[in-house]
């Protein structure tokens, strides 16, 4: 069915030229020529319930706003506004694949793809850890899962072992060595969500796609200016939040570097991002959160690691590849980090006490 983009504006009350705009890998994104609003197509592959996600979004946003009215802040600038249709809904659905949102365009901004710069990380830290900061009374249990399991990362172990037990492809033979690394660590997979399970860790709001390209920074400054892309925003820990960020942030390499000697974990990275989240969050993190802290950047390498080497026993089903055994290349990529990280685990303890 051919979609007329401008109908689609109309709905919501609204008049413009549009564009194509960004390289997201999930929604389909347009910007007004006016550069005043967005548009997206959601995405209802992935996220199964719009109506509830959409609800999420809301909630959030609006918590925000006064949060950020209340301490003297810009709210145009400082979150996303979500634009309503002139049915008074917060998004307009056609039929179960078309389902659209509008929200207002934050001027004078940009985005970074990727930066190994440590002021860009600082800030990145800060503007990730000022999201946490305002929402850390936000009652998490209000919020609708919209992928479930997404960082249950013994669910996501389990995977792994059902993949290596069918072995689809027949591809578990030649790699025994990187199912024995990531078997070896899963002993250690539970550790956050028995924590949450013991009330040892709290059930937060999160991100949950903390990458640095997931924040609009201020196009004179390079300043955090406002966390975007909240379809992943829901119940969690502070720790998927932080290890997510860090876990392409802190790497030295591409995602899919093969030549492993140029992929590392950068504990000067490491101090940068930590530096900037923990001036936002440290009075209100639990103590056992702040001790784990490095070790949630190793948890969640180890877990999109264990999800590449499972997509690649199931015959890469998932991820998009590009090349024969591009997906088994992530996997090594991301352990090779893991391994590092371990290696690193007490500096980068110190580097938390010392903040």
């Amino acid at each position: 069915m051919a979609i007329d983009l401008n109908d689609i504006l109309n709905e919501f009350n609204l008049e413009s030229e549009i564009d194509r705009y960004g390289n997201g890998h999930i929604n389909d994104t347009y910007l007004t020529n006016s550069r005043k609003y967005i548009l997206q197509r959601i995405n209802t592959n992935v996220f199964k319930n719009p109506e509830k996600l959409m609800d999420n979004i809301e909630k959030v946003t609006d918590f925000l706003r006064e949060k950020i009215i209340a301490e003297g802040g810009n709210p145009k600038r400082e979150t996303m506004k979500v634009i309503r249709t002139r049915y008074n809904k917060n998004h307009y659905r056609i039929d179960d694949n078309n389902v659209f949102r509008v929200y207002e365009y934050v001027n004078n901004t940009i985005s970074i793809e990727t930066s190994k710069s440590y002021t860009d990380l600082y800030n990145a830290g800060k503007g990730f850890g000022h999201f946490q900061k305002l929402l850390s009374d936000f009652p998490a249990e209000q919020l609708y899962e919209t992928i479930p399991n997404f960082h249950n990362t013994p669910s996501r172990v389990d995977n792994l072992v059902k993949a290596i037990n069918e072995d689809k492809m027949g591809r578990a033979k030649d790699i025994q060595q990187e199912i024995d690394f990531a078997l070896e660590f899963s002993k250690e997979a539970s550790v956050v969500t028995d924590a949450i399970a013991k009330g040892d860790i709290l059930l937060r709001v999160t991100h949950n796609d903390t990458k640095i390209n997931n924040i609009l920074f201020d196009e004179k400054t390079r300043e955090a200016v406002c966390v975007i892309d909240l379809d992943t925003v829901m119940p969690g820990s502070i720790l998927y939040d932080f290890g997510d960020a860090l876990r392409m942030g802190g790497s030295t390499g591409a995602e899919d570097e093969t030549d492993l000697s140029k992929v590392n974990f950068d504990a000067k990275a490491f101090e940068a991002f930590a530096k900037g989240f923990c001036s936002e969050t440290m009075h209100s993190m639990t103590e056992m959160e702040k001790e784990l802290l490095p070790f949630s950047v190793k948890l969640m390498t180890y877990e999109c690691g264990i999800r590449f080497l499972t997509d690649y026993l199931e015959g890469d089903t998932y991820f998009k590849i590009h090349r024969p055994g591009h997906n088994l290349d992530r996997a090594r990529n991301q352990f090779k980090i893991v391994a590092d990280i371990h290696k690193q685990q007490d500096d980068l303890l110190k580097i938390i006490k010392q903040l």
